[in-house]
């Protein structure tokens, strides 16, 4: 087999064919994306990093119960020094802490103390409130269950719009609709708070 020299112009490999021209080099990476892809190593490695940091500590959760003695028992063993002629289990126990109370609650709770005679007549047919504690101010959406009856054409709608309005007394949101359902789940009235 024998080559051909051809004769060469100024950018041409000397064994191109005349005509044909070299494939272009391949392109250089920008800057930008040299940064790019090492930032985005960067991120993984924090990931990795995070991901091990929360393995290694969420497996000693155990052992530092055991290195604390609780309050309850290290009491006793003070009082004990000091001489206390009085046994543990006579001193009084502490009130248990208080149940949180429910939504329903804490709006009947509010209005009791900040509310009209005709406000605090109609709360006291409020059974259950739905959606007041999670609020993010974009959509909130709370429902007032009552022991009403007759919808919204019914005899207590007004009492429907006071329990609307007493709810915007409550609560605050920049977007919030309060609805209030007679004993059938019938629409009573509703409102912006």
């Amino acid at each position: 087999m024998t080559y051909q020299n051809y004769p060469s112009q100024p950018g041409q490999h000397p064994s191109t064919p005349p005509g044909m021209y070299a494939p272009p080099p391949p392109k250089k990476m920008s800057a930008g994306a040299k940064i790019g892809i090492g930032c985005g190593g960067a991120f993984g490695a924090l990931v990795l990093i995070g991901v091990i940091a929360a393995a290694m500590g969420g497996s000693d959760t155990g052992t530092q119960a055991e290195k604390k003695p609780d309050k309850a028992a290290a009491a006793p063993a003070k009082e004990r020094a000091k001489g206390s002629a009085e046994p543990a289990e006579a001193k009084p126990k502490e009130k248990p802490e208080a149940a949180p109370r429910s939504p329903a609650d804490q709006f009947k709770a509010f209005v009791a103390k900040n509310g009209s005679a005709n406000e605090k007549a109609a709360i006291g047919h409020v059974t259950k409130v739905q959606g007041a504690e999670e609020q993010n101010d974009i959509l909130d959406s709370v429902d007032i269950y009552t022991d009403f009856t007759g919808g919204l054409m019914g005899p207590h709608q007004s009492e429907g719009k006071l329990i609307a309005s007493a709810f915007a007394d409550w609560k605050d949101s920049k977007n919030g609709l309060v609805t209030v359902y007679d004993i059938k789940g019938e629409l009573l009235a509703n409102g912006n708070f």
